[in-house]
């Protein structure tokens, strides 16, 4: 599935010499009727007739979850009542198999072959059957996602589709620091990028406009520190059951959240929550505008490590992925030294807890340990410093802001909105 377009804010993807990807075939050809499909396939070939969707069709699975997931989907806009059952060998007009799908698609990739008489998807694993879902929610009428019945038809081109991920991580991030977001309205992000098998999740948990997590001994973060936003909002925090919702709705859809707490810079709605995480042991005012670089945690009290270990044991503890991000960019306000010893304790302190550090590619001019990944977040195409490190074999995720970030124009005449 090579990545034709961004499709979510921050869209990220891995580069790391080959290390974590697998590369399309070169000139994989996609035809005009599977064109719209986003990311493309692999390889698409249309053929003969195509398989229309009727209150008769039912759903053969090897994967329950899946096909569940599907059916959903499909009844609330077709009214049909798609029931769900194991395969049996006879016709089924969909049918999600986890059997006869080539080496070469991985626990991701799957075939997808339509003809007069259904449709068939097979993988090597569940989530492979998950990506071939996507495709065919794709080469359905866009009514096909409607909430409401609507009246059809509902025919799917016909063809044979082999596709498999060219990055093995396909991430999306969403800020929800800045702006607060309802676990119902990241659900429904996650629903959408879902949709363009997007397989990471970045949720961006802390800023210095706003602490969006709920820590244990450590109340003040999210009561007070979540308390508003930019432009001065009511903000919001998740509780551990909230952030455990949002993993576990994550999960179901294949995809594993990363959760970034911020560090030591872009720390201002922590700095104001407890005084002392700051070096005068002066709090300062909760902050709703859009500044970076002014603020900092202490990064020579003893106090300040206290406070990263609960954080980060506690998330580590409710976020089964392997990775935390611990942020690291625009630590104007910390000097290079310190910056360099604070990120390497912290990488230690994540470590600890049995996870592994993602950050954004400014935490190279520290020493990343051999599992620690870096975001490269810039519009620069040349960064020594980064070079080095891939170099040196430090993974790398490409989010670059000029072409990765939603709510960045294109050029400088670009009209908003």
């Amino acid at each position: 599935m090579r990545v034709r377009r961004v499709v979510a804010v921050s869209l990220s993807l891995v580069l790391a010499g080959g290390a974590l990807s697998v590369a399309a075939p070169a000139g994989a050809a996609v035809s005009t009727g599977f064109a719209a499909v986003v990311p493309a396939p692999v390889s698409a070939a249309a053929s003969g007739a195509g398989y229309g969707i009727t209150s008769a069709t039912t759903i053969a699975t090897d994967s329950a979850p899946v096909g569940q997931y599907l059916a959903a989907i499909l009844r609330r806009s077709t009214g049909y009542p798609l029931p769900v059952k194991t395969p049996s060998g006879g016709s089924a007009g969909i049918a999600l198999l986890l059997s006869g799908a080539p080496a070469q698609v991985g626990d991701e990739g799957y075939t997808l072959d339509v003809t007069g008489s259904g449709v068939v998807i097979r993988a090597r694993k569940a989530a492979g059957l998950f990506e071939g879902v996507q495709t065919l929610r794709q080469l359905l009428p866009s009514t096909v996602e409607s909430r409401t019945v609507k009246p059809g038809p509902w025919p799917v081109p016909g063809g044979h589709v082999l596709d498999y991920p060219r990055f093995a991580y396909r991430g999306a991030m969403l800020d929800v620091a800045r702006h607060f977001f309802t676990v119902a309205q990241v659900e429904r992000y996650l629903d959408e990028i879902a949709l363009y098998k997007v397989n990471r999740f970045h949720l961006h948990l802390s800023d210095d406009q706003g602490w969006r997590i709920a820590i244990t001994g450590w109340e003040r973060l999210a009561s007070y520190g979540g308390g508003t936003e930019v432009g001065g909002g009511p903000g919001g925090f998740y509780t551990q059951d909230d952030y455990k919702a949002i993993v576990a709705y994550a999960q179901q859809r294949f995809i594993t959240v990363v959760p970034e707490i911020d560090m030591p810079g872009h720390t201002n709605a922590a700095l104001a929550s407890y005084a002392q995480l700051n070096c005068d042991g002066k709090a300062p005012p909760r902050y709703t505008g859009t500044d970076v670089g002014f603020s900092s945690l202490c990064v020579s009290k003893d106090i300040t490590y206290t406070f990263i270990d609960a954080v980060f044991g506690q998330l580590a503890a409710l976020t089964p992925g392997p990775y935390l991000h611990i942020g690291g960019d625009e630590a104007q306000s910390t000097k290079p030294a310190d910056y360099a010893k604070f990120i390497n304790r912290v990488q230690q302190i994540v470590a600890g807890h049995g996870k592994a550090v993602l950050g954004w590619h400014d935490i190279v001019n520290a020493t990343p340990l051999p599992s620690t990944v870096a975001e490269f977040w810039d519009t620069s195409t040349s960064n020594p410093a980064v070079a080095a490190a891939a170099k040196h074999g430090t993974k790398l995720v490409l989010a670059p802001a000029n072409h990765a970030y939603l709510d960045m124009k294109y050029t400088t005449s670009t009209k908003l909105g």
